[in-house]
């Protein structure tokens, strides 16, 4: 009796690996049935994407794909602009357009335009978002003033600034008033001085826009690392240089990427300044001025068309590289997943 009994409680005794079965077998328990994802959650989530994301693709297929292969057709032909285009001429615009000196200036002048924006208008404008990042007097005019040229008209700085700086505008006046009336130039005719004059009217339209996404960037930095660096005895300059600066990078190199695309396609303020035949003759001629001088008031829009599916090749390859080379670690540093 006393032996059966042990038997049967040995029997029964659990065993680490699972519950121990007649004749000292061991059976493993079955794994707990998972969640299933439902086809219709799938479709569901599929149908919600398709739904949200439709709109945004059509207005992007409407408005930027099927304008940029448009004119790549068109691009192909010697074309009046109105009725179908019919004199086919190959690759002739696109050879002409990298054969014209006109051209090799027009993009010579747009790199001027993009080395000068960063060198002038980085600078600066980091120094006036620090200025304005501290707790000073009047903080919040200053900014609002800085900011106002950004949101005038292209049209009304244009007009403006072209009434000042004429042989008879206000600078001049204003310098032979005051006994400076050798520096007195043609500030817009004169090719050693016409594109610095267009930089100086650029960085007073657009610093704005660099300042304020600036102090955007400054405000997200937390004011313990700066407190901290003092206390550890870093000097202000050392605070910004090692702390402020390498964390404002990423904002920088943004505004950056738009500055250089803004560059390129340059036009409007040009061609109010300067006029239709001016700018190539001053030295300020950029892309767009081109496109539209031999396209469209030379009656050759398909010339046209070709170049500005020369410049939207140039502005994409540029924003390609720099997205690979320049803004790829902060691209990869948003995402939550790493790819594996």
């Amino acid at each position: 009796m006393t032996h059966s009994l042990g038997e049967n409680t040995a029997t029964r005794t659990a065993s680490p690996e699972g519950p121990v079965v007649a004749g000292g077998g061991v059976q493993t328990p079955s794994p707990a049935p998972g969640p299933r994802r439902g086809k219709r959650t799938d479709w569901g989530k599929a149908l919600e994407i398709i739904v949200l994301s439709a709109p945004a693709v059509v207005v992007f297929l409407m408005f930027v794909i099927f304008p940029v292969v448009m004119a790549a057709y068109y691009g192909f032909f010697k074309w009046k602009g109105f009725g179908p285009p019919t004199e086919f001429v190959g690759f002739d615009n696109y050879l002409t357009i990298f054969r014209d000196t006109a051209f090799h200036d027009a993009l010579l002048h747009n790199g001027y335009i993009v080395v000068l924006s960063l060198l002038l208008q980085g600078p600066a404008a980091v120094a006036l978002a620090l200025l304005l990042n501290q707790k000073i007097r009047g903080r919040s005019v200053i900014r609002v003033l800085i900011f106002v040229p950004y949101v005038i008209s292209e049209v009304i700085v244009g007009t403006g600034w072209s009434l000042m700086l004429q042989s008879a505008g206000a600078v001049n006046d204003l310098l032979t008033k005051i006994g400076l009336e050798a520096l007195a130039v043609d500030w817009l005719s004169d090719p050693r001085i016409a594109l610095w004059s267009l930089m100086i009217i650029i960085s007073w339209k657009y610093i704005g826009f660099a300042v304020i996404l600036f102090l955007a960037g400054l405000q997200s930095i937390p004011e313990e690392l700066s407190e901290a660096a003092a206390i550890d005895g870093a000097s202000y300059w050392q605070i910004q240089r090692t702390i402020t600066l390498p964390l404002l990078g990423p904002t920088i190199r943004i505004w950056a990427f738009l500055s250089i695309i803004g560059s390129l396609q340059l036009f409007d303020l040009v061609y109010i300044i300067w006029g239709q035949y001016v700018s190539a003759t001053a030295g300020t001629s950029t892309m767009a001025t081109y496109m539209v001088l031999n396209g469209r008031l030379a009656g050759n829009y398909g010339y046209g068309n070709a170049v500005a599916v020369v410049l939207f090749v140039i502005s994409l390859v540029i924003a390609l590289v720099y997205q690979r080379y320049v803004l790829r670690r902060d691209t990869e540093g948003a995402l939550t997943e790493r790819k594996k």
